[in-house]
């Protein structure tokens, strides 16, 4: 997500930071590499205007000309008018009104609309604790009622059963009985689409609205088609009243223009960004995370988010009691190892961690890639159990023999048994600091002493990571220190993958 733009603005940031004083023509200079950055990325000409006249206003004044780190303050700058433009506050979903609460999603086909329903469906019912109904009102494109039935058994949200010859406003006014009757909280009522807009299309959101008064219009969008989601959102806005946008197939949009156009353009708030085709795969947007996913300042909330979704609280318990204790085998390391790829990998996880979005491509060139931990598994899977518990008896005929089984070098498992001695002792150390240590102390292991690459990471050829944006920490923690109980090994406990980032001949 915004790979392109993030890119492009890191280069121009890397020339301010690196100097020392700037003058007005320095900062000028810069602003014009951003303008055409965005451009190219897509924005709305009218958002770029406006969005680099706000920029240069600030940034030519004595804020950035007497400033200590006139580049650091220019990049500031450029974050806060960053998130002033996507919305500043995250705005979720309003589920403040009378039961059931009406959502009626909207859309082009082809959106991801039926897909996009499912997954806030199961997110209401997960996150919010709410029992939700589900209703396909597409009478027009083949099997989209039996698509919604379908997710909705994958992801146990309730659907409405299906009748045929029904028509869309009556499948609505039945959908909304049902959820009075049925004791439901939440209604998604998802509604039909076209290859375009058209007369007839917007008629039938009209009907629809007028009959079941839905709480939320939600319009979901594809980012990947730039500024006709624009065009596309102005239009529904238009006739039918939208209170709020979903954009789908973020992940793979890598200049972002629709979503740093959207919000300015209609004034509509982002709701929701999918990203993939996983029922769980979608996220609130939040304007002030996003700013620091573009340039380049990590998303260490969405990062710790993820930890605690992927690991059990009970899980968490007894990992943590087995850490106080020094006990850190390699069933552990198995452990930690499946949790990273759950969280996304290591090339995911860098991107959300402040400063180091840099470091992932570094990562890539050494040669490291998400399967070296596949490859690590295998290892640990090669072993006895004997040998799990204490890898203290792997000598050399053992050592050839998991090698052998895991179709890999003995070089590779000596790495591997490296990497879990530091990681042992890192724990030991975390482990004594009790649950908060392991949470707020296993950022620090993970970052290294000095905020650099973890431990043996640099060994690649990649150098360090230049350290960390102090102000991105600061915030970091104080988001961290919010997230409450409940300790989180996993990601304090990362492997450094010590000497794995080395090319094989």
């Amino acid at each position: 997500m915004f790979e392109s733009l993030s890119d492009r603005l890191a280069g121009i940031f890397d020339k301010l930071t690196g100097r020392g004083a700037l003058n007005e023509a320095d900062v000028n200079a810069a602003l014009r590499e951003v303008r055409r950055a965005l451009i190219e990325a897509d924005v709305a000409l009218e958002v770029v205007r406006t969005f680099v006249d706000k920029v240069r206003e600030r940034a030519v004044g004595a804020e950035v000309l007497k400033s200590v780190t006139p580049g650091q303050q220019v990049v500031k700058i450029v974050h806060d008018e960053l998130v002033a433009m996507l919305g500043s506050d995250a705005e979720p979903i309003d589920l403040k009104a009378s039961a059931p609460v009406g959502i009626m999603m909207i859309g082009l086909q082809g959106s991801g609309k039926t897909t996009t329903s499912a997954k806030i469906g199961l997110r209401l019912q997960n996150k919010e604790k709410r029992k939700v109904l589900m209703a396909s009102l597409d009478v027009r494109r083949p099997a989209a009622q039996e698509q919604l039935r379908v997710l909705g058994e994958q992801t146990g949200v309730a659907t409405l059963p299906i009748v045929e010859g029904q028509m869309p406003v009556q499948i609505a006014k039945r959908a909304h009985e049902a959820a009075k009757l049925g004791g439901y909280d939440v209604v998604i009522l998802d509604t039909a689409g076209r290859l375009h807009v058209d007369e007839p299309l917007m008629l039938e959101m009209a009907e629809i609205k007028a009959a079941t008064n839905p709480h939320e219009i939600l319009l979901v969008a594809d980012a990947l088609t730039g500024q006709d989601a624009v065009n596309v959102a102005r239009s529904f806005d238009e006739r039918v009243g939208v209170t709020g946008i979903v954009l789908t197939r973020v992940e793979g949009d890598g200049r972002g223009g629709a979503a740093l156009s959207m919000r300015a353009i209609t004034g509509k708030p982002i709701r929701f960004v999918g990203l993939g085709e996983k029922m769980d795969a979608i996220e609130t947007f939040e304007p002030e995370r996003i700013a620091g996913r573009i340039l380049g300042m990590g998303d260490i909330v969405a990062l710790v988010e993820r930890a605690q979704e992927t690991l059990e609280a009970e899980q968490a318990e007894r990992m943590m009691k087995r850490f106080q204790k020094g006990q850190f085998n390699m069933n552990d390391l198995k452990s930690q190892l499946e949790q990273m790829q759950k969280m996304g990998g290591m090339q995911g996880m860098m991107g959300m961690m402040p400063g180091m979005a840099k470091m992932s491509k570094q990562i890539e060139e050494a040669g490291f890639d998400d399967k070296v931990i596949v490859h690590q598994i295998a290892l640990v899977q090669s072993m006895t159990k004997r040998e799990r518990a204490n890898p203290a008896l792997l000598q050399a005929s053992r050592k050839k023999r998991i090698a052998k089984g895991a179709g890999q070098d003995v070089s590779d498992l000596n790495k591997l048994l490296k990497m879990h001695r530091q990681m042992a002792d890192a724990m030991k150390k975390m482990g004594k600091m009790g649950k908060k240590g392991l949470m707020r102390g296993g950022l620090g292991a993970l970052m290294g002493k000095g905020g650099g690459m973890p431990a043996g990471m640099g060994g690649a050829g990649m150098g360090g990571a230049g350290g960390l944006d102090p102000a991105a920490m600061e915030r970091a923690a104080k988001q961290l220190g919010q997230q409450g109980g409940g300790g989180l090994p996993g990601l304090g406990g990362l492997p450094p993958l010590s000497g794995f980032g080395d090319k094989k001949k």
